[in-house]
């Protein structure tokens, strides 16, 4: 009776052993897109890295080898973003959540009490310390310097303004003050009105600011509010004010009217971040910064658009002020 039952023991463990090594076979990756990809480049940069990795990872694997992907939109109504990741935690079949806001981090850490094995890749954001967390941020101290820096030089009237969706601490802490700081350097004497549309999809409010900032004087403007960007450009248009455009290349907007586009590697770096997860190599725990001396913020010098709206000595003195960081003979912070 006693080997009978030791048999079966043994039986049952090889049993679960292997469900185990099944179910391992294939790990399974979430993007969670705190927003929607069609209006927000940078989320569909996020995917679309992703994407990518899996696709390089699974290629010349058999099916049961391969990485499962799955993509929310989660929409722009912030309110609903923690009730969202909780039902991507509660099915508890994804590996990893990737995703990409410096809210994040807040947002996530008392989820993961409720899922202690879920673990969280966020780029644009920072947080160290978490074993479940891995954290990727832009230098957005020199992201938001060279934006100030040449809207300082471009201003006539030295009145700059900033129109962001919503106050944050990466908006509080660093691209508010570090746009001011290099539109100083570049003006003496320059003034940055800083406005909250209140939310990242209302065009008619972020005009209606713009019209505002360009009645008392302002004459460039650094949109940071999502759909509600494309109020500003229509306000530009309208008034003939400048604008300055973060995060990718944004010329096209509005030939003319855009000045600068200091961009964010999203998709080479969601790309990297996941296939280092992919191959077991993640640094849980860690915050980690890129900027220009990495490749992964970037002063857009070669769009003819820019060669045509920007005179050439404020193109020269933004050449020099990007290879001045890039050897590392300055540091914005």
């Amino acid at each position: 009776m006693k080997k009978i039952i030791f048999i079966l023991s043994i039986l049952l463990l090889l049993v679960v052993s292997s469900c185990k090594q099944v179910s391992k076979k294939n790990l399974s990756v979430a993007v969670f897109i705190p927003g929607i990809c069609a209006d927000s480049p940078t989320y569909a940069m996020l995917r679309d890295g992703v994407i990518s990795a899996i696709d390089g990872f699974n290629k010349d694997k058999p099916q049961e080898k391969q990485s499962l992907l799955y993509v929310m939109e989660a929409g722009t109504n912030q309110s609903e973003w923690p009730a969202k990741i909780t039902a991507l935690c509660a099915e508890q079949k994804y590996d990893v959540i990737i995703s990409s806001n410096p809210s994040l981090p807040e947002i996530v850490t008392p989820i993961i009490e409720q899922f202690p094995e879920q673990k969280f890749i966020l780029l644009d954001a920072e947080c160290s310390g978490n074993k479940n967390i891995c954290t990727v941020c832009y230098n957005q101290y020199e992201q938001s310097y060279l934006t100030g820096y040449i809207a300082g030089l471009m201003s006539e009237s030295g009145k700059l303004g900033l129109i962001a969706a919503q106050e944050y601490p990466v908006m509080n802490n660093i691209i508010y003050p570090y746009f001011e700081k290099g539109a100083k350097d570049a003006k003496n004497g320059a003034t940055v009105d800083f406005r909250i549309v209140g939310n990242w999809y209302d065009a008619s409010k972020g005009a209606m600011l713009a019209d505002v900032l360009f009645q008392s004087g302002v004459d460039v403007i650094l949109p940071i509010c999502g759909g509600a960007s494309q109020g500003v450009i229509n306000s530009a248009i309208n008034n003939g004010f400048y604008i300055t455009w973060f995060d990718n290349n944004g010329f096209d907007k509005a030939p003319g009217r855009i000045i600068s586009s200091t961009v964010m590697k999203q998709e080479e770096l969601a790309k990297e971040i996941t296939t280092e997860f992919l191959n077991g190599k993640t640094a849980w725990g860690t915050a980690k910064m890129l900027g220009v001396k990495e490749g992964y913020v970037d002063f857009v010098q070669d769009d003819p658009l820019y060669e045509q709206t920007v005179p050439k000595n404020v193109r020269n003195q933004m050449a020099a002020l990007l290879t001045k960081i890039q050897k590392g003979e300055l540091v914005i912070q």
